[in-house]
């Protein structure tokens, strides 16, 4: 999806009821791919911290990673908490196990949302920090869980950024909470 639409697909995303739709926003505003958050469990959370350590087993590269979460991201995580039946974050609705693996796109079906995936929005993330931030590009790569530079690189940096990269989650919050046209200032004609 193109991200100049997340906003007012967002909008439309919380009219849903239901646990799927807030799991696809969750995964939206983390920039996760859904499987870390289908997996995602409360032991992996630390909401006085505000950051989610995903294990090294359930990521695509085989390295932990550390998502900082934005104020909304917390917000979604309490609705969760309080609903929470078992350690997972965002159980199926029959209790106990993960949602299905085809949740997230099933909710964009429901929508009618055609052309766009659940790992799309990666994509749609990435574009919007390139396009419409000053975010330096290998931030906007870890919060990915991007790989970033060559062994060499990799091996002079120890640090995961995580400051820099909540900044950039909170402005991706930000940008997704814009109600579409928003932004737009109505000028008062002038006086004739």
């Amino acid at each position: 999806m193109d991200y100049r639409d997340i906003p007012a697909f967002v909008a439309r995303l919380r009219e849903c009821d239901a646990i799927a739709a807030m799991a696809l926003e969750f995964a939206i505003l983390t920039a996760a791919r859904s499987g870390e958050v289908y997996g995602a469990r409360w032991s992996e959370i630390d909401l006085e911290a505000r950051v989610w350590t995903v294990p090294a087993g359930r990521m695509k590269a085989g390295r932990e990673h550390r998502v900082p979460l934005s104020e909304r991201a917390l917000a979604i995580l309490e609705n969760f908490h309080d609903a929470m039946t078992c350690d997972l974050v965002c159980p199926s609705p029959r209790g106990g196990r993960p949602l299905s693996h085809v949740a997230m796109a099933k909710v964009l079906q429901r929508l009618q949302i055609y052309g766009a995936t659940p790992h799309g929005f990666r994509s749609s993330f990435r574009d919007w920090a390139g396009n419409e931030t000053h975010f330096p590009r290998e931030i906007a790569e870890a919060a990915l869980a991007h790989s970033v530079g060559n062994a060499v690189e990799a091996a002079y940096r120890r640090s995961d950024a995580l400051e820099k990269r909540r900044a950039l989650v909170e402005a991706w919050a930000n940008y997704c909470e814009l109600e579409a046209g928003s932004n737009v200032v109505k000028l008062a004609r002038p006086r004739s």
